[in-house]
């Protein structure tokens, strides 16, 4: 039986006007992989084009602020004040969206080491402050009892450009080590002890491999995607532990999730839990019009969509890529955070 004219002409005119559609975004490279996945099954699904950017959290962030595009992405929240610098200078609020949850890993190339290492979060921080050179240091013999270390020295590799993993990183090794806190600090640049830099997680996987020594900290698909040996870490607990799907979401059993999502779940309390994991997000404005790079409501209406098919729909792409899916209390503070977009004071449609 064949469609009525007028039901074929408006199926028609329905996916002319969403492929008409094409939304921009930029920042992380920790969950760009996922991104990928994302918006070509998005595209495929509504003919909405989204072009992503994997320039680091940082730039994601400064591109937000120039108004170039739809959504920034962050593996790092705003600060307090930086939050209040956006609102003052923009009239609106910044809606932080969770996407997923990943696994920052201290990635190394150690020839002739084939079992998975242990590390503790202030031999960690050791290594990254340029304390401990060499691989057979008496503190890492200590934590891998039976492993044959090298006398190798230790080349660190870290992010030369603005990184929300960075920040993951530093955030963590500022939990368990007062030197770094106090020397270093936490960001998503710092001025590095020492090392060399990469850009981006590809750039920081790239030189791992290739540096004989070398030791990095990667999200856990570009340890994966690399064939790069990757480390466990002592949780709080006093585990070490392989960061994985289960032990990600173990870190992520909140009993409370704050309205704005900012939270973070470095260092956890929970036994099972892997100690530098970290929640993703992507940053909207809450008005959108007060966005140039959106440029009319149906370009909301579009990113509004694809938000709310991400926390729900787009899920079920996140565990296949190593990415541990949202957990329910997260979807629910989001569409709740999602339901306040506004264009020119108006409700969009999200379905």
């Amino acid at each position: 039986m064949k469609k009525p004219v007028l039901v074929v002409l408006a199926l028609t005119l329905g996916m002319a006007l969403a492929q008409s559609v094409s939304l921009n975004g930029a920042g992380a490279t920790f969950p760009y992989p996922l991104y990928a996945k994302y918006f070509d099954a998005y595209q495929k699904l509504t003919g909405v084009r989204v072009n992503y950017q994997s320039i680091g959290s940082g730039g994601g962030i400064r591109q937000l602020f120039a108004q170039t595009v739809h959504f920034g992405a962050s593996d790092a929240p705003l600060s307090d004040e930086k939050i209040a610098e956006f609102e003052q200078k923009f009239g609106t609020q910044v809606i932080h969206v969770p996407t997923a949850l990943g696994a920052v890993v201290p990635s190394y190339n150690l020839p002739g080491v084939t079992q998975p290492l242990n590390f503790s979060g202030p031999v960690l921080a050791d290594i990254f402050l340029g304390k401990i050179k060499k691989w057979n240091d008496p503190a890492l013999a200590e934590l891998n009892p039976g492993v044959k270390l090298p006398a190798l020295p230790i080349t660190v590799v870290h992010r030369s450009d603005g990184s929300g993993t960075t920040y993951i990183w530093t955030e963590y090794l500022a939990k368990v080590s007062p030197e770094w806190k106090a020397k270093v600090g936490v960001g998503k640049s710092v001025s590095w002890p020492t090392g060399l830099g990469g850009k981006g997680n590809e750039g920081v996987a790239g030189l791992v491999r290739q540096v004989p020594g070398a030791i990095g900290y990667n999200e856990l698909i570009y340890a994966l995607q690399n064939k790069i040996a990757y480390g466990a870490v002592q949780n709080r607990a006093g585990k070490f532990v392989l960061a994985d799907l289960a032990s990600v979401r173990a870190a992520a059993e909140l009993k409370d999730f704050p309205a704005d999502t900012r939270v973070s779940i470095t260092d956890t309390p929970a036994p099972e839990g892997y100690p530098i994991a970290s929640f993703t997000w992507i940053l909207v404005y809450r008005d959108l019009d007060k966005d140039k790079a959106v440029k009319s409501r149906a370009e909301a209406e579009a990113l509004a969509r694809l938000l709310d098919w991400v926390i729900h729909d787009g899920q079920r792409y996140n565990e296949a890529l190593h990415y541990a899916a949202l957990p329910e209390v997260a979807v629910k503070v989001s569409e709740a955070n999602l339901a306040g977009l506004r264009y020119h004071n108006e409700p969009l449609n999200q379905k």
